[in-house]
């Protein structure tokens, strides 16, 4: 897989492709972190050619996770990770989660997520145009906060 970046870098990547045409004073819209995002997904990275290897998931809704209750936008890439042998071994995660103060509007949309899998037959270009309408409401809108980080599941 030449020229492919290895999972280790996919947190730098999200980040840099969220600073492209940032100066240190502009604020990101939800539509500003929404194109990064399409930019990280459509990279592909160093994983097995298998359909689960490499996914993208879009999830939202109304969590207490820090403290308080916030809406919240979760864009999140997946990956597997193998043992030595090439077996799998667990997930990795990394999130940009986008958080807003709740509102009436907001909390109507209840909870919703979407998963698209890379070498899994399915259209990347459809998955983003049908998850965008999700963001209709928020696509001009400033988070309050943006969080970026990497996990394991």
């Amino acid at each position: 897989m030449p020229n492919r970046p290895r999972l280790e870098e996919a947190l730098d990547v999200l980040r840099a492709e969220l600073a492209v045409g940032r100066s240190t004073t502009t604020e990101l819209t939800t539509g500003a972190v929404w194109l990064a995002f399409i930019r990280f997904g459509r990279q592909r990275f160093e994983t097995a050619a298998v359909a689960d290897s490499d996914g993208l998931l879009f999830q939202y809704g109304t969590y207490a996770f820090s403290g308080r209750p916030m809406f919240t936008v979760d864009l999140a890439r997946q990956f597997d990770i193998s043992d030595v042998e090439g077996e799998h071994d667990h997930y990795t995660q990394v999130h940009c989660e986008l958080r807003y103060e709740p509102e009436p509007a907001l909390d109507a949309l209840g909870r919703f997520d979407s998963w698209f899998f890379h070498d899994a037959d399915t259209d990347l270009d459809r998955w983003f145009a049908t998850t965008e309408r999700h963001l209709e409401l928020l696509l001009e809108r400033m988070p309050c906060e943006i969080d970026v980080y990497e996990g394991p599941v």
